[in-house]
């Protein structure tokens, strides 16, 4: 028969996490003391709008042609993409048409404009204008 010993009892496992978190507590007490290096009050008011023109830089922006103009504060883009076909490797066209936000009615067709992702305007409008890239070349003769 095989006689089988009784094993005593184990230390409770917390009791090495508690030594562990003690070095934890230490290297952060050390970070807080640490002192912030001054700044001048006139840079932080000069800072201040800078910060508040790039909150949105996440959103997409992309450049492509008014193709038309004839809707009330709202222009169709058309956008054309070049990309390697992952068979034949040859490059691929694709166009794509956004409706973007023109605030003053500015933007006509042929202009080259960069438009930015932006919150829904209507039920298709995502997207504003924020810049001119070229005029079309037919309305910088025709207000001449």
């Amino acid at each position: 028969m095989a006689t089988t010993k009784k094993s005593e009892p184990k230390a409770p496992k917390s009791a090495p996490k508690a030594s562990k978190s003690e070095p934890k507590a230490e290297k952060a007490a050390k970070v807080k003391a640490a002192p912030e290096a001054p700044q001048a009050p006139a840079a932080d008011a000069a800072a201040a709008p800078a910060a508040t023109e790039r909150a949105h830089s996440f959103r997409r922006k992309l450049v492509g042609t008014v193709t038309s103009d004839k809707m009330h504060k709202t222009v169709t883009v058309e956008v054309q993409r070049r990309y390697p076909d992952p068979v034949y490797k040859k490059y691929v066209r694709t166009r794509e048409r956004y409706k973007a936000h023109d605030e003053k009615n500015e933007y006509r067709v042929g202009d080259r404009v960069e438009i930015q992702e932006h919150r829904p305007i209507s039920r298709t409008k995502r997207w504003a204008v924020t810049r001119l890239v070229v005029r079309a070349l037919e309305h910088t003769e025709a207000e001449a």
